[in-house]
């Protein structure tokens, strides 16, 4: 005979004492029903959120709560401008004492409507226009009483004083008189702003090891100018971004301002010199990947940086090492000394690359990055062994690119631009004459939170006065993740007598693709990508359409594509692929 321990320990018994457990919370429902007399959704849903979950009580119980019930609906249709509603409830018996229900049957009445608004702004902020700009239009004359929109308005202008630095500002009058046997309300906000503050001088306290000259040139802003709390904030994340500080702790407090200007202090912990990375990846185009990096934040007081990085599959493998000097603004510009080396063997094609180069970073005030660059690049090809030879280049070139978005991780609007334009002359160290052209254009758009659309066109071009000695890397090539999706990686392009890819003196590509957000963090796809490497412009172009899914993981959206090649002769079929990376 088996023991009580035993049998309540059976596997079966557990499985069971766990359901009637559960079995309560489960069966058990809302016992307070809303029934709201015509269409009226916005007070149904606020008096079910003011009385809340209510289960698990009996009748007569239920009985006792109606009073306390009712009065939280009376104060959830006030908050929306109901001051006169009728409200009945009743008890309708259950199958068992603590499944009775109450129904509240509530019928709104006429509402309170706003018949009068009064704001006023006094003070240095009167002619302050980016203070009285803009602020909520309602509650306005005519309207339903809401109490949200009056306490959004009133806000709205203490937050807005706060962060425009009017530290003393007050309300003299903020009134909201309600007359419900007139069904009448009156709005008075009056706001005295008082003067506004200043931003004082940047001190950095002693300890953050750096020059001081490289510290003053995060500052963006004169001494003296009119408080802002952007400003302060600006500084913060400048100094956080650049990569030299594990904390920054910045003080601008109106508690220590003198005569209506506030001292800005900044507090700098250094960051650990150096870091190590490394990851593994896997992406259709290359396969299986490794990436590991080594950085050295900070090297001397100037600021100076240097790392190196590696990049090891089994088509590509590639090194490189840089060196950085901040230039001033140093959140934005530089001069980077680079060396590298790569080796790549893709659809018949091998190279090896070997490059030096500098380049020199610095934004413009329209918002664009310029990148002017010197490099020069040693390469050796051989394309299906019918095309052999070493190329010797000094490349010259100039980059801008613009991209704007409401979020650099996962955006839901926002475009990208890029225009790269680089060459070689003979007369200057290299073997060929180039002009190599590259252009994208990226844009994103979302309607009601759900739908997205995106666009991409890419277009490329290099002028040669013999194209048998442009190397591998300066010509155009398609196909792949992420150009024309339904043809393998770099299979786009014109073909030798052997029928060879060795790629284009033209890129012409564009995209267009919806997706569909079915739940938090997932997105559905459909898509159709066009476009070729070509000779020319006349050359018919490959097209590859799919179905997708994205999910949105805390390092980026991860995309895997069905797509279907729908042009033969260019080697389309069913294919696969899978990619990481930002959308922009």
């Amino acid at each position: 005979m088996l023991s009580i321990y035993q049998v309540v320990n059976s596997g079966r018994v557990r499985l069971l004492i766990l359901l009637l457990c559960w079995l309560p919370s489960w069966v058990c429902a809302q016992q307070v029903v809303v029934n709201m007399e015509g269409d009226y959704p916005d007070l149904k849903s606020n008096a079910q959120a003011f009385i809340g979950e209510v289960e698990g009580r009996s009748a007569s119980n239920l009985r006792r709560y109606a009073p306390t019930a009712v009065g939280q609906a009376e104060e959830a249709l006030r908050a929306l401008g109901y001051y006169s509603p009728l409200i009945e409830w009743r008890i309708e018996e259950g199958d068992s004492d603590t499944t009775a229900t109450l129904v509240l049957s509530i019928t709104p009445g006429e509402p309170v409507r706003v018949t009068s608004r009064t704001v006023e702004i006094r003070g240095a902020a009167a002619s302050d226009e980016r203070f009285t700009a803009d602020l909520p239009e309602h509650p306005a004359e005519g309207d339903i009483l809401n109490h949200g929109q009056y306490a959004s308005l009133r806000d709205t202008i203490q937050t807005r004083a706060r962060r425009r630095g009017y530290f003393d500002g007050t309300f003299v009058t903020r009134t909201l008189e309600v007359d419900p046997a007139t069904r009448s309300a009156a709005v008075t906000l009056i706001y005295d702003s008082g003067e506004r503050y200043r931003l004082g001088e940047v001190t950095f306290e002693e300890g953050h090891w750096f020059e001081i000259g490289l510290l003053e040139q995060f500052v963006s802003f004169e001494p003296g100018i009119p408080f802002h709390a952007d400003e302060v904030a600006r500084l913060n994340r400048d100094l956080q971004n650049s990569g030299y500080f594990s904390s920054v702790d910045i003080d601008a407090s109106p508690g220590s301002a003198e005569d209506g200007v506030i001292p800005v202090r900044v507090d700098l912990t250094r960051r650990d010199a150096r870091s190590v990375a490394a990851g593994v990846g896997f992406s259709t185009d290359v396969g299986p990947r490794f990436r590991g990096n080594w950085r050295e934040h900070w090297i001397n007081p100037m600021g100076h940086k240097r790392g190196a990085e590696t990049e090891l599959s089994v088509p590509r493998q590639n090194l490189s090492t840089w060196y950085e000097l901040p230039l001033d603004p140093p959140m934005t510009d530089l001069i980077r000394l680079s060396a590298g080396y790569q080796r790549e063997d893709i659809e018949n094609v091998e190279s090896e690359l070997l490059s030096l180069g500098q380049q020199w970073q610095h934004q413009l005030d329209n918002g664009w990055l310029q990148i002017l660059s010197l490099r020069w690049e040693g390469e050796r090809f051989n394309i299906g062994n019918d095309e052999k030879g070493t190329s010797t280049l000094l490349l010259p070139g100039a980059g801008y690119s613009k991209i704007h978005t409401d979020s650099p991780l996962d955006p839901s609007r926002g475009y990208r631009l890029q225009f790269d334009v680089t060459g070689s002359h003979r007369a200057a160290l290299s073997d060929v004459d180039i002009l190599h052209v590259n252009a994208l254009v990226k844009g994103l758009f979302t309607l009601a939170d759900k739908h997205r659309f995106l666009g991409r066109l890419q277009a490329g071009a290099v002028a040669t006065n013999r194209f048998e000695d442009v190397p591998p890397s300066l010509r155009f090539f398609a196909g792949g993740d992420q150009s024309v999706r339904g043809y393998g990686y770099e299979t786009l392009s014109p073909e030798n007598d052997n029928g060879v890819p060795v790629g284009g003196r033209f890129l012409m590509v564009g995209s267009a693709e919806y997706q569909y957000q079915f739940a938090d963090k997932w997105r559905a796809a459909m898509f159709v990508d066009h476009g070729n490497a070509i000779n020319n412009p006349s050359d018919p172009l490959a097209t590859g359409a799919g179905v997708g899914i994205r999910w949105i993981s805390p390092v980026g959206p991860l995309r895997l594509d069905i797509a279907k090649g729908l042009d033969r002769e260019f080697g389309g079929d069913w294919r696969i692929h899978f990619s990481m990376g930002p959308e922009l």
